[in-house]
């Protein structure tokens, strides 16, 4: 299976944010990608005053990207966007994976939403605008099976070995890692991702400065089950491929048998 991360620097202009992510979706088909993986909030990353209404998975995001995925024939994670839910004041955040048929394969909602209070120095509750989702979800891909995931999702190791359990050989992470924890935690945790569940991680962030003052680290980032990086984006908006080799997958889980040889349950 041959991947792509496409990285990109979502801003205020929605439409302007879509263009770019279909260009780099033509750009990771024509590089021979079977799955291509866009990173979290692809439709909007900017001040919450201006940020789009809330679709339903049939919306008009959904039908651009599943438009996309057929027209180019691949496998598609549309990143996350905003979806509605059955609170008015707070949003899901849904990553939606489309077939080559441009057919919605699966709905996952963002379980953990990064809450902090630090008197004196930062107040976030993402909480107060976004509903957390509550199932986990693997999809079967041409016989690959896919585990899916965002964002703050990355620092919760017990949702990954869920996935693993339940049968995942990759973790996808499409997120939006702000710059200052990025810089020392975005590699180390996939790496230990893929190494505890002897998974391959594609994992496609946002690049460079959103307002309100807040700046995304990038480095998208494909990586084997032996924690090795296989391919890393530059600093820049583009496309980086990999190629995921699933009999060595399967070599790694015969000779370190991690996951068979487990004693405590989930």
């Amino acid at each position: 299976m041959r991947v792509a991360v496409c990285q990109l620097n979502s801003r205020e202009d929605r439409s302007a944010n879509l263009a770019v992510a279909r260009d780099l979706l033509d750009r990771a088909a024509a590089a021979g990608a079977d799955l291509a993986v866009l990173p979290e909030y692809v439709d909007y990353l900017g001040p919450a005053a201006g940020a789009p209404k809330p679709e339903p998975v049939d919306g008009e995001f959904a039908a651009f990207f599943a438009e996309a995925a057929r027209r180019l024939g691949i496998w598609l994670l549309a990143g996350s966007f905003h979806e509605v839910s059955a609170e008015p004041d707070r949003t899901y955040n849904t990553s939606l994976v489309f077939d080559r048929a441009g057919e919605l394969a699966a709905v996952y909602r963002k379980i953990h939403l990064y809450d902090v209070e630090i008197p004196g120095r930062v107040s976030y509750q993402e909480s107060r605008t976004v509903a957390p989702g509550t199932e986990t979800t693997v999809v079967d891909m041409e016989g690959v099976r896919v585990g899916l995931s965002i964002c703050y999702d990355l620092r919760f190791p017990e949702l990954y070995r869920r996935l693993a359990i339940a049968g995942a050989q990759v973790l996808v992470v499409p997120a939006a890692f702000m710059m200052h924890t990025g810089r020392d935690h975005w590699e180390v945790l996939l790496r230990a991702r893929a190494i505890e569940n002897q998974c391959y991680v594609v994992a496609a962030g946002q690049i460079g400065d959103h307002e309100p003052g807040r700046t995304c680290f990038g480095r998208s980032m494909v990586i084997d089950p032996w924690g090795t990086v296989l391919a890393q984006a530059p600093d820049t908006i583009g496309v980086t491929v990999a190629d995921l080799d699933l009999d060595r997958l399967a070599t790694i889980r015969a000779e370190l048998p991690s996951l068979a040889n487990r004693r405590l349950p989930i």
